[in-house]
């Protein structure tokens, strides 16, 4: 892969998409058929110092990878890129895009509660093939917005502009919250087969030397595996199941147990071993917290 295109300032990413020089340098709003490209420049792949939040509409062929996976890059989507992340494109030809880009550099939101909360929104994070996805209403919704934001950059600063713009974008990143949310709930399919695929991988994990030679896995592990965030899973499990990847790990970890215990005469400390547990003291805290009984009781209880 070669290596991505770094652009370090919201004026040199003007500049290098040929638009005018940003009102402000360090937000700016455009929309994609403002960008003066040659016709057939072909974009590979970008990585920023600032936060990209974009609307892609109307955008026939081509393919977007952020992280490990692709986004569904066919229909109308929001993405969001923080900085130094890598957006990789193929066979996107820019000049053919439809709808907007609203960039802010880290230092615009320092001095604001919003400079540590939009770490927060997992959205930024994903690596992952799922886009936002917008109804027309929301879409509606979210233009307003950034018609809002570009219409203040453009007017003359006074004292009020830093406070309205900061207030338009925590409505922005809250509204796409609220949007990122509804999708978990409607895009079932999708999550059903992320489910689906937890699922088999736990199997494989538990059922292979991984456990005793590995330990119990990291949610950042079975994220990676599922070429996805840690931030991402957590939130889709969230809805899902009502638990965080962590639980849900557990959950099956103490299935096995409860499968040792109550099937083989392993002693309590060779089964912590065969889990993963470096101590059985680990593995007996864990057990009672989750069963409030011991591995012991509960192994006496099939006596």
């Amino acid at each position: 892969m070669k290596a991505p295109e770094k652009i370090g300032s919201i004026s040199a990413l003007h500049q290098f998409l040929g638009l005018v020089k940003p009102s402000n340098p360090l937000i700016s709003v455009f929309d994609f058929d403002d960008v003066k490209l040659e016709p057939e420049t072909i974009l590979s792949a970008v990585t920023t110092d600032f936060y990209v939040v974009a609307l892609k509409k109307d955008c026939a062929g081509g393919k977007c990878k952020y992280g490990k996976e692709y986004y569904d890059f066919d229909e109308g989507i929001m993405y969001f890129i923080a900085p130094h992340q890598v957006l990789q494109f193929e066979d996107v030809l820019l000049n053919a895009v439809k709808g907007f880009v609203l960039v802010v550099h880290p230092d615009f939101l320092h001095s604001y509660a919003l400079a540590s909360e939009i770490k927060n929104y997992g959205y930024f994070s994903y690596a992952t093939n799922e886009a936002l996805h917008l109804s027309e209403k929301e879409e509606e919704a979210i233009i307003h917005i950034i018609e809002n934001l570009s219409s203040e950059i453009s007017n003359n600063m006074d004292h009020f502009t830093q406070d309205l713009l900061i207030s338009n974008m925590d409505l922005l990143l809250k509204y796409c919250d609220r949007f990122y949310n509804r999708q978990f709930l409607t895009r079932k399919k999708v999550n059903t087969n992320l489910l689906a695929k937890l699922e088999v991988l736990l199997d494989a994990y538990f059922k292979s030397e991984k456990l005793a030679e590995n330990g119990v896995p990291s949610v950042q592990l079975v994220a990676s595996e599922l070429h996805l965030s840690p931030n991402y899973l957590s939130d889709m499990l969230r809805i899902q199941t009502g638990q965080t990847t962590q639980q849900h790990i557990q959950n099956r970890l103490i299935e096995k147990a409860k499968e040792l215990l109550s099937s083989t005469s392993m002693s309590v400390s060779e089964i912590a071993y065969q889990l993963g547990f470096e101590h059985s003291q680990s593995f007996h805290r864990l057990f009672k917290n989750r069963t409030s009984v011991s591995p012991v009781e509960f192994r006496q209880s099939f006596n």
